[in-house]
């Protein structure tokens, strides 16, 4: 965002950033905070502490003044980063129009050195390789309209919790001990629920779906999931009616283990091969209408089914077989309802884009990843910033549509029809994209009579 579109937006971004930050400390820190802020927003290369401060200021002997309190906002002053994404939940749960689920996933940080808080030789998604690098699992309210950021917390591998030295120099609270990344994940949703966020389907990829505690801990709260997994997963087959079988006589070890010798357990690979394929078609962000072949099935669970656990309750299995492909490549577990339709089922899979989408407007534009601290508090509350920076333009795309909002060609800014094309996805605080063709202002587990 420009100078002259921050202008523009003067009062309704004043207006934001004091409903974010009242009650948050002194005037003084609160100014600190909202300077932080806008720095996040105007446009930039780099929007750590040094780079922003120069950007906010008019003369160059200013610029120190400046960085100093834009470091003491971010690392030094103890507001609660917890409380900001509380508001900022609350407020796209308000504001957002269609929010129907909560997106799960975590994203990596490369590092060089060995100080910074949680880094450590460990594998990030995003790097796609095992590297030296810190891991922060994240929790977002999303729907076609939009998504945000809604709790943002580092992983703290094993060692680094258990090593007294090294949390002391970055100040990890006391109370934080290791948990593992789905175990994060269940403490994020715990908040959002405690702060009054609507229960929502929980969508999440195979790192998440494929933890039976994970999914169990999911539908203990109350909340449906549907859940990328890998195709090792054993589950029963359709048809199949597990049982224990009775003791033959009287004398040997009563039976423990569930059978079904008609319909044994499967690895969900190779049942996929035998289900039956159709094409939906379903809409992904900028790249417009997308199609592909699913098929969709109702299972139980076999984990651990010949130490004698009993099947898990029946739930979807959705894969996807794209033409082309040699064999089903993608699989979910759903606990939607039975009646749901594959185009339901498939339409929430495919919601799961928004978190990615967020990643990379949270980094490449709002600066998630150009924080130069070693911290926890600084990580965190940097973090929770960059998070309601992106929740405003969030915001701003989805309830102003692009002919109530264009900037007036009298200030001299092209309008958005006269702009040269651009291969580069910029953040924007004007919608880049249509509205979606059906709003579903319901939850996932109750469209498929819309879109049928």
């Amino acid at each position: 965002m420009n100078r002259r579109e921050l202008d523009r937006l003067g009062r309704e971004l004043r207006e934001f950033l004091e409903s974010m930050t009242d009650g948050m400390g002194r005037s003084e820190r609160r100014a600190a905070m909202a300077a932080y802020l806008t720095g996040l927003l105007l446009d930039g290369d780099r929007k750590s502490v040094e780079p922003m401060a120069a950007r906010l200021v008019d003369s160059p002997d200013e610029v120190e003044a400046m960085r100093q309190r834009l470091l003491s906002c971010v690392a030094e002053s103890a507001w609660s980063d917890e409380e900001m994404l509380r508001r900022i939940a609350c407020k796209l749960e308000r504001e957002l129009p269609g929010i129907e689920a909560f997106v799960i996933d975590d994203t990596g940080f490369p590092k060089k050195g060995i100080h910074s808080v949680g880094v450590a030789r460990q594998y990030s998604g995003t790097l796609g390789r095992t590297d030296n690098c810190q891991v922060a699992t994240s929790l977002h309210l999303a729907g076609e309209a939009g998504s945000g950021c809604v709790g943002f917390q580092i992983y703290l591998p094993e060692k680094w919790a258990g090593d007294v030295l090294r949390r002391a120099k970055v100040g990890v609270p006391p109370e934080v001990t290791f948990q593992r990344k789905w175990e994060i994940a269940l403490s994020q949703l715990d908040a959002a629920l405690r702060w009054g966020v609507r229960k929502h389907i929980v969508l999440a990829d195979a790192g998440y779906g494929d933890i039976g505690e994970f999914r169990e801990g999911v539908s203990a709260r109350g909340l449906q999931y549907l859940m990328g997994v890998s195709g090792v997963l054993t589950v029963w087959p359709p048809g199949s009616d597990p049982r224990v079988q009775a003791r033959s006589g009287k004398r040997g070890r009563p039976h423990t283990r569930y059978r079904d010798d008609r319909h044994p357990p499967a690895a969900i690979h190779q049942l996929a091969l035998s289900l039956d394929y159709r094409k939906v078609t379903w809409r992904e962000g900028s790249r417009d209408w997308q199609s592909s072949r699913f098929a969709a099935a109702r299972v139980r669970t076999a984990h651990r089914h010949q130490s004698g656990e009993a099947p898990g309750a029946e739930q979807w299995l959705l894969c996807e077989w794209p033409e082309g492909k040699d064999s089903p490549c993608k699989f979910y577990l759903a606990t939607l309802p039975t009646g749901t339709s594959v185009r339901a089922l498939v339409r929430a899979a495919k919601l799961r884009w928004r978190v990615e989408r967020d990643y990379q407007e949270l980094k490449q534009e709002i600066g998630l990843d150009h924080f130069e601290g070693r911290s926890w508090r600084g990580f965190h509350h940097h973090a929770a910033l960059c998070s309601t920076a992106h929740a405003f333009l969030a915001l701003r795309r989805a309830l102003f549509p692009p002919d109530q909002d264009q900037l007036d060609p009298a200030d001299g800014a092209q309008s958005s029809s006269a702009r040269p094309p651009s291969d580069r996805r910029e953040l924007s605080p004007l919608p880049t994209s249509r509205q979606p063709r059906h709003p579903f202002p319901r939850g996932v587990a109750h469209v498929e009579q819309a879109i049928e």
